[in-house]
């Protein structure tokens, strides 16, 4: 991959982020964390694997 390769996929991910954030903060300003646990630890999961992946093509995007 291109090191714009790279960018476009961080920047994706960045997106990925975001959103999940915001949706993690609309769970638990409407309660809906207590009532939907295991979507909450679903959306925990997306956005520890997006921080991962975004992670990893920031490295590889710096070594070329």
């Amino acid at each position: 991959m291109t090191p714009d390769d790279h960018q476009q996929v961080i920047d994706k991910l960045q997106a990925v982020i975001d959103d999940t954030h915001q949706t993690l903060e609309r769970f638990d300003a409407t309660g809906m964390a207590s009532e939907m646990p295991e979507d909450v630890e679903q959306l925990h999961a997306i956005l520890d694997r997006a921080v991962r992946d975004q992670k990893a093509h920031t490295l590889r995007m710096l070594e070329q």
